[in-house]
């Protein structure tokens, strides 16, 4: 997300950084330049100019110009002021009232309410430990009800029985009363929506409203419409008491001028970002992180969130006391694969790390994807048992096999066996030099991280990244360096087979 405007911005800001000192002219035409790239992400134009004329202000002061880094004081300026713009603080649901709390989520049809409705709920259930239900009040849409109660058994969650031929507000009031009467915290009410705003619309919203007294009223719009899911945005607003707007495929949208216009049109904070088309595909929005990602600073607090959400313990201590003991064999190689793929696979790791926003277009350049994981899974899963558990026994007839099994090359095959070679042979030397909580203690992890899943040295330790081994836990985290190291530190041989 947010691609083309990191990668404009990246450009500018690394020609500041390459100057000793700046002039009021050289930090002025450096602004024209964010002018552009905001424009061209599709921004809305005033607030363009009122972030423009914002940060120019400060960007221009003594205490820059003066500075012993210029370049990088103007970058926390643009930071700050993106910050500012997309809403300062992190905003939670208001969920905290007399059960049920209700939140209703409305928007036009296709921007994903009833999807939206479920990623919500099971967060709710989850993260917060709320008994939730929901209620589809989609008439309109045929089987959109349907929809709901299938994406209520994927997510775990209660859903209101269909009735059929009632109308939205009377199912409004059921789904109020059967929440009281079963003792759930939170009812969510999925709405229907039209293909443009109308009268009409805005008359259920306010009827619904009316009858189910919502403590928040979610607006959920589309981020790839651009510029017309900020007027959506705008119209709403006007007519309904919002509280909050969740942004769609956020993922997908390269540009981001929906997400970072939406604050400033509406006055309303953005909660939640849905980053995939999975059940459990949705962040919260956090301002400063966003930013940071958008200036290629990284967001290691979200990826070590995203590790703690998808790394399974069980099997990350199984592995930890395996490599305690120098073991290591393709299995686990496999495991510490399907994590990495769990955590939006290289690419996605690479754009949330500080430092990784040249190498991610070095990989993307080269033709480097998250299809590689699936090609080294597709190798390592070609292979018999025993062969996975034993990978001296590849000789070059059964090499041939696996490789036609995988539909890759006999190179590829070659390339990972090395790649896992080199990986065992790391791990008997760290049992040699008195184990991993030693090691994590010696690369900054402080005693409270560890070894790296794949081989990065020092967990995050005391930033709250478990590690393997040391008083951190056993989730590893494939690749990253302690918190005085290397950004990203990939396994032995694994350079070599991005490189290919």
């Amino acid at each position: 997300m947010f691609d083309s405007l990191s990668d404009r911005l990246a450009g500018v800001f690394d020609r500041l950084r390459g100057r000793g000192a700046l002039s009021e002219a050289d930090v002025r035409a450096a602004m024209r330049e964010v002018r552009i790239a905001l424009l061209e992400a599709d921004v809305a134009l005033p607030v363009v100019r009122s972030f423009v004329d914002k940060a120019t202000e400060a960007a221009v002061g003594q205490q820059v110009l003066k500075s012993v880094t210029p370049g990088q004081q103007v970058v926390k300026i643009v930071h700050d002021a993106l910050v500012d713009m997309l809403g300062a603080d992190a905003s939670e649901l208001d969920v905290e009232v007399t059960p049920p709390a209700v939140i209703m989520l409305v928007g036009l049809q296709g921007s994903g309410k009833t999807t939206t409705t479920a990623k919500i709920a099971r967060r709710l259930r989850l993260k917060g430990g709320k008994k939730v239900m929901m209620a589809s009040l989609d008439v309109a849409r045929p089987a959109a009800q349907e929809q709901l109660r299938v994406l209520g058994e994927k997510a775990e969650v209660a859903t209101l029985p269909i009735v059929a031929g009632q109308q939205p507000v009377d199912i409004a009031r059921r789904a109020l009363q059967a929440a009281r009467l079963q003792g759930f915290d939170v009812l969510l009410l999925d709405t229907a929506g039209r293909l443009h705003v109308d009268q009409a619309l805005m008359d259920e919203m306010k009827a619904v409203a009316d009858v189910s007294r919502p403590s928040e009223i979610l607006l959920v719009v589309d981020a790839l419409t651009g510029q017309d899911a900020v007027n959506v945005a705008g119209s709403f607003s006007e007519q309904v008491p919002l509280t909050g707007i969740v942004l769609t495929r956020l993922d997908g949208d390269a540009r981001g001028g929906a997400a970072l216009s939406m604050r400033a049109v509406t006055g309303k904070p953005i909660k939640f970002a849905g980053v995939g088309e999975g059940i459990d595909a949705i962040e919260g929005f956090h301002p400063e992180r966003v930013a940071g990602r958008i200036l290629g600073m990284g967001d290691v607090v979200s990826l070590v969130e995203r590790a703690q959400e998808t790394i399974k313990v069980e099997e990350a201590e199984a592995l930890a006391k395996r490599m305690a003991k120098g073991q290591f064999d393709l299995n686990d190689l496999r495991n510490q694969l399907g994590q990495m793929q769990r955590m939006g696979g290289i690419t996605g790791l690479a754009g949330m790390l500080p430092g990784m926003k040249k190498a991610q277009a070095a990989m993307a350049a080269s033709g480097v994807d998250n299809k590689i994981l699936v090609h080294l899974d597709a190798i390592i899963g070609s292979m018999t048992p025993k062969e996975r558990s034993r990978p001296e026994l590849m000789n070059a007839r059964r090499k041939i096999r696996v490789a036609k099994g995988s539909g890759t090359t006999v190179q590829e095959v070659n390339r990972l066996l090395k790649m896992h070679q080199e990986m065992a042979g790391a791990m008997k030397k760290i049992r040699k030099m008195g184990g991993l909580g030693k090691l994590g203690a010696l690369f900054g992890g402080g005693g409270g991280g560890g070894m790296g899943g794949m081989g990065g040295l020092g967990g995050l330790g005391g930033g709250g990244m478990p590690g393997l081994g040391g008083g951190g836990g056993a989730a590893g985290l494939p690749g990253l360096g302690g918190s005085g190291g290397p950004p990203m530190n990939l396994p032995p041989g694994f350079e070599k087979f991005l490189k290919k």
